[in-house]
């Protein structure tokens, strides 16, 4: 690749920049999901034992072309995991709220 190419990326690439804080990633366990006529708001939640409060890690608002984007990513990506590692085991149902991780709860 020659200098002005690298001054001068294809217009079909986008150079995309990943800070070292949000490399790093938020652990979150749960995802809750609405919209509306032109939005989907997905917030990212952390679920811990023994507490009756769960915080938003982070919100992710995108338009529902996008979210039919990540659907498909998401879809295909983990077809790709399972024929590596085999089948991802569920739970039968959704998760009861609140949900309590099967130990102890004590107090601080």
């Amino acid at each position: 690749m020659s200098k002005q190419d690298e001054q001068h990326p294809p217009q079909n690439q986008i150079n995309i920049e990943l800070t070292e804080e949000v490399a790093e990633g938020v652990y979150a366990n749960l995802a809750m999901i609405a919209h509306s006529n032109s939005e989907f708001v997905i917030d990212f939640i952390r679920l811990m034992p023994g507490v009756p409060k769960a915080k938003v890690k982070s919100r992710v608002v995108i338009t529902p072309e996008h979210a039919k984007r990540l659907l498909a990513a998401l879809s295909e990506n983990i077809s790709k995991y399972e024929a590596v590692h085999g089948p991802i085991k569920q739970t039968d149902g959704a998760p009861k709220f609140p949900m309590n991780f099967g130990g102890a709860v004590g107090e601080a």
